[in-house]
């Protein structure tokens, strides 16, 4: 029997053992699902706190995350998940996973340590045989001048030879993780014909949409691309927002108009893009061509989307004037600190932006998240005192909030909005001073205006 029908064999069986490098957003989700479906898995992790937790059955993931601590505490409990922090279990697996972080350094090239650090440890504990699959997104090329070239150093084995090479980027998003990994198609990339089918058959048994098979560079390619399109788009809004704001229009009115015309479909705009993913991919993308093409509506899309935290601090310190207070020595509440709205994922939080950039005016800042460990509470408390309340992201906690009971604890009536929570200004923040992304200052209440 071949290598190649051996381990097709144990994936259709599922008697393969996997092990996952990686234990967060991605990697954990990865390996319970798997663990779900029958496969013997191991976690890998640098983070020993991590891995005791989840050989204690709890999920380390916070946040809105429908059904992963139960199925963490169930696989663990059934003995198909365990979690360690020593590479020496990878001698013993069929397939390996890499699920670690790629993010960017100052100057918008990726920082590799992670990726390269598991891969070094991978390479003298990988045995013949072994399919090793990237997860991790990252830049065009990666896979072909850094991932195989690592794997190769010993120069006794060759990807396609002795060892089977993978890039199948996720497409998850915290709030969805395990939804995502079951409803959402996947391209698989494969160095080699053999690896993208092994691949294929493997994310079968938990992926119910589709698996496009390609090559690594591919595979690259439609992930950084996914993201930017994204964030372009994204910013596209965002800019729309900024001219309304100076022309006294509302965005939202205007955005339901102009997606009525067929093919249109303008985003929400907001306070800023955070994540692990949007303001990192798209310049992953871009470095994968760098010598040959001179990006320049990436390099655009990201500045107008930086720029929105900081355009919250403008609304805050006009809104401050208004009721003649100067920004400097103010204390503001700022509501919601994750990136994304019911989770507890901070990863280049927009709020971490504003903050700083409060900071940096003379403001003293109170932080308020219902999910964020650090600064959960009474949120009445925190703004107690405070003369402006600051909403960055739209937690379902602050969807609900009572304004006009929130604004009796305040010292000024100040409400500033990123994130339009507050639907109907004219009536739901009644005796405030109000601003918001792309509202013009007087809100006027208009007919239509689809809810987020």
């Amino acid at each position: 029997m071949t290598v190649f029908q051996s381990l097709w064999n144990r994936i259709e069986e599922q008697t393969a053992h996997l092990v996952v490098v990686g234990l967060g957003y991605v990697g954990l989700p990865v390996s319970a699902r798997f663990a779900q479906v029958g496969f013997d898995v191991t976690g890998l992790d640098v983070d020993g706190h991590k891995v005791t937790k989840i050989n204690a059955g709890v999920c380390p993931i916070e946040g809105d995350e429908p059904g992963l601590a139960e199925l963490v505490a169930e696989v663990v409990a059934a003995g198909r998940l365990r979690a360690t922090t020593d590479y020496a279990v990878c001698q013993k697996a069929d397939i390996v996973l890499v699920a670690v972080e790629t993010p960017i350094d100052s100057i918008h090239e990726p920082r590799y340590s992670a990726l390269r650090a598991a891969l070094r440890a991978l390479e003298p504990n990988l045995m013949p045989g072994t399919m090793v699959i990237v997860e991790s997104t990252v830049a065009p090329g990666t896979m072909d001048r850094l991932v195989r070239p690592i794997l190769e150093a010993n120069g006794s084995r060759r990807s396609g030879l002795d060892f089977y090479l993978v890039h199948c980027p996720e497409r998850v998003m915290p709030g969805l993780l395990l939804k995502n990994l079951t409803d959402m198609s996947r391209v698989v990339g494969g160095d080699t014909v053999e690896a993208a089918r092994l691949a294929r058959r493997l994310y079968r048994t938990i992926v119910e949409s589709e698996l496009d098979l390609t090559d690594c560079a591919t595979a690259e390619l439609v992930k950084t691309a996914e993201n930017a399109y994204r964030d372009v788009q994204i910013a596209f809004a965002n800019e729309l927002a900024l001219i309304c704001e100076q022309v006294g229009a509302d965005v939202w009115q205007v955005r339901e108009l102009v997606n009525k015309s067929p093919g249109r479909n303008v985003l929400f705009p907001g306070a800023g893009v955070g994540g692990h993913c949007i303001p990192k991919d798209p310049w992953l993308l871009a470095y994968g061509a760098s010598s040959t093409v001179a990006a320049k509506l990436i390099p655009a899309a990201r500045e107008v989307n930086d720029f929105m935290p900081l355009h919250m601090a403008e609304l805050t310190v006009d809104a401050l004037e208004e009721v003649g207070r100067e920004i400097e020595g103010a204390r503001v509440a700022v509501l919601g600190y994750a990136y994304l709205e019911n989770s507890d994922d901070t990863r280049n939080s927009p709020s971490e932006v504003l903050v700083a950039r409060l900071q940096e005016l003379g403001a003293e800042v109170v932080i308020h998240d219902p999910w964020v460990p650090e600064y959960r509470g009474d949120l009445e408390v925190r703004a107690r005192g405070c003369d402006a309340v600051v909403v960055m992201v739209a937690h379902a906690e602050y969807r609900r909030l009572d304004w006009s009971g929130l604004k009796q604890h305040l010292r000024c009536p100040v409400l500033v909005d990123g994130r339009r929570v507050v639907i109907d200004p004219a009536q739901q923040s009644s005796g405030f001073v109000f601003r918001g992304v792309g509202r013009p200052r007087a809100c006027p209440v208009t007919a239509g205006v689809i809810e987020p």
